[in-house]
């Protein structure tokens, strides 16, 4: 049995027997409220990501001897914040805490990828980039199955793209997809959510290993942003318009497009669905793109966007046809 089954074997029996028991022996270290920005209406355990990253950790420890230092770090960091935000989801942090702990462990992280030999220029890139997605998937952490599914697509998507070049890299990516996996078997029905205890880790995950692998030449700089693309451009997208509107985007809302197609009709299932298939895409496209010619990555490149044009419209119309119909008559 190869180190990647291994792996993930490991990280998904932990995750998903950790879950398990918390919900039977109602381990509700975090309960999430139904409030005006919810999409549920009971209120559920968010204590998930403790699952998922224990998970992580569990197959670290067994396939250690394929990891290296770096990916390793990362976890490192990544368990530090899942503590940290499992405080806030308990009790919550001024968002100056918060987001002064992403920014530590991005630039932790980013001395330690570059042994402070990088130009200060690259430093800020690195670091605002590590945030700004430990942040975005934190805010696409809404509805069932998301987060959960984002990780099993995207770091799936990396583990491939790197299982010949670096073992232990894909083994470690694979283990987050198969922890994730392992919290989606009941995320899924809604019974648990995963909590920024698990959302802010595989957010700066999915950056800091995604800088990682591009620094090693596994990937082109496009790769990363495109295999989490469905997340990035929501969130982008989202942030540009409240900012826009002079919003306070910082506070927690219901404005993103997957949030409107649940608002406007749309179940959690459903939504899991249409979200599975663009991820899908999004990862199988840029796997593809990264061993084609030039042309044919220009072409993927316009596909998928072309795609997620379509879609933002869709949903905007459909949006504005639903707040229509909620208008009272006059």
């Amino acid at each position: 049995m190869n180190v990647f089954l291994i792996c993930a074997l490991v990280a998904f029996s932990v995750s998903f027997l950790i879950v398990a028991l918390m919900l039977r022996q109602r381990w509700h270290w975090a309960l999430d409220h139904p409030n005006d920005r919810s999409l549920h209406s009971d209120p559920t355990p968010r204590s998930g990501g403790v699952a998922v990253m224990a998970g992580i950790v569990a197959a670290a420890l067994v396939g250690n001897f394929m990891v290296d230092r770096l990916p390793l770090a990362a976890l490192g960091l990544a368990v530090a914040l899942a503590g940290i935000s499992l405080a806030d989801d308990r009790g919550g942090l001024p968002i100056f805490a918060r987001l002064g702990t992403h920014l530590l462990a991005a630039g932790l992280f980013a001395a330690y990828l570059t042994d402070n030999g990088a130009p200060w220029w690259w430093m800020c890139a690195a670091i605002l980039t590590m945030a700004a997605m430990t942040n975005f998937y934190n805010f696409m952490d809404g509805a069932n199955g998301l987060a959960g599914g984002m990780a099993v697509a995207g770091f799936g998507c990396y583990g491939l793209a790197g299982m010949t070049a670096a073992p232990g890299f894909a083994a470690l990516c694979f283990a987050i997809a198969a922890a994730a996996a392992g919290f989606l078997c009941f995320n899924l029905q809604g019974r648990i959510f995963m909590g920024d205890g698990g959302s802010v880790p595989l957010g700066f995950l999915a950056a800091a290993l995604g800088i990682d692998g591009w620094m090693r030449g596994l990937w082109p700089i496009w790769f990363a942003p495109l295999a989490f693309a469905p997340f990035v451009v929501d969130a982008v997208i989202t942030l540009a318009k409240r900012m826009a509107r002079r919003e306070r985007f910082w506070l927690a809302h219901r404005e993103h497009y997957y949030q409107r197609l649940v608002r406007s009709g749309w179940s959690h299932a459903r939504l899991a669905t249409a979200e599975y298939a663009l991820m899908l895409v999004c990862a199988g496209t840029a796997l593809a793109a990264r061993s084609g010619d030039e042309q044919a990555r220009w072409a993927a490149f316009a596909t998928i966007a072309a795609l997620l044009a379509v879609a933002a419209l869709v949903i905007d119309l459909r949006w504005r046809r639903f707040l229509a119909a909620q208008a009272p008559n006059t």
